[in-house]
């Protein structure tokens, strides 16, 4: 039996389309480059990130997930997201404040929160976030995430009983403690977190702070350094972002951003829950290192050089200056600052 013309064509168009159809499909498929400032630490939460992304999305949205310095430097995140070098990035804003003017004031301002739980109201209901998502938008990337840190604490070759102690040592600090430390005569440097072990076992640095004991554990720092030490500046000590390609992102359909900004949210969650669970298991063993705390009066020698540091950033611009309002509103709201 013949096929009609017609019907002849109206299968050549039904193959056409399903083929331009598949096609379709395939060129919808995302692929992206993430880089985090972690080491292997964060393998397993990075897999089920992977896997949760790839599932929600039926396989369109497809992660190679890179670790700290695999690719570029930590600090050099920014950049390497704004040129496309990687895809999406997941770091911390004091990492490079050089680049984004806020990124001090986003990673934590001594004595800018006590607990997390305050950290994200400041973040997500006091207009911070909005801030911060300026500023990385001026320089050609889109904040997509926001995470939390935990502890953060001294990591000490030696033990430390004083500030006076620390001022015949080198101490890795991000800008903001460095800046702290450097008024008390404390000698500082920045070292990204994947070079901390060489740095201390070559004494390039006498000492660290860089996060919880669970991350110095990760990063076997306790193999080099022995002596922990709880300085009572900020908690959590740090806060953490994700921020994407504005290009990759624009190309994405708006069920895959949704897909992506929810679970990457879950990955940042899953971090933190990690830190935190992991430093109480440690704090509570007391095998890992040699714990102590700074003296109560050193603790506020610190605090009070802290205060400083927030009117000076707030000087840098008006964007800064805004954030810093809202940190001082919260903090009197809080009871920390005298109206």
């Amino acid at each position: 039996m013949k096929l009609s013309a017609f019907v002849k064509s109206a299968l050549a168009t039904s193959i056409a389309t399903s083929v331009l159809a598949s096609q379709a499909i395939y060129a919808d498929t995302v692929r992206l480059r993430m880089h985090t400032f972690y080491g292997t630490e964060v393998d397993e939460m990075a897999e089920d990130l992977r896997e949760r992304v790839e599932q929600a999305s039926d396989g369109s949205i497809r992660i190679q997930f890179f670790r700290g310095g695999e690719l570029v430097d930590s600090d050099q995140f920014v950049e390497a997201v704004a040129r496309g070098s990687i895809d999406l990035a997941h770091g911390v804003g004091s990492y490079w404040p050089g680049t984004v003017g806020i990124g001090t004031i986003e990673g934590g301002l001594p004595g800018a929160w006590v607990n997390v739980e305050e950290a994200r109201d400041i973040f997500a209901n006091q207009g911070l976030d909005e801030l911060v998502a300026e500023a990385y938008e001026e320089q050609g990337v889109k904040l997509i995430g926001r995470g939390f840190g935990s502890d953060y604490g001294l990591v000490t070759r030696e033990p430390v009983n004083s500030l006076e102690d620390l001022q015949d040592m080198r101490i890795r600090a991000t800008s903001s403690i460095a800046t702290v430390l450097e008024k008390f005569d404390i000698p500082t440097a920045f070292i990204p977190g994947e070079e901390l072990y060489v740095a201390l076992s070559t004494g390039v640095i006498d000492g660290a702070v860089y996060g919880g004991p669970i991350e110095y554990e990760q990063l076997r720092i306790n193999e080099v350094a022995g002596y922990y030490t709880d300085i009572n500046l900020l908690n959590p000590g740090w806060t953490e972002n994700a921020f994407i390609n504005p290009t990759t992102w624009e190309q994405m359909s708006e069920e895959q951003q949704e897909i992506l900004t929810a679970e990457v949210d879950q990955y940042l969650l899953d971090v933190h829950n990690w830190l935190e669970e992991g430093n109480q298991r440690l704090i509570d063993e007391g095998e890992l290192f040699e714990f102590s705390t700074l003296p109560e009066e050193d603790s506020r020698r610190l605090a009070e050089a802290s205060l400083p540091i927030w009117k000076e950033e707030a000087e840098r611009s008006e964007r800064n200056a805004k954030a810093v309002d809202i940190l001082i509103e919260n903090a009197k709201a809080q009871g920390r600052l005298s109206e």
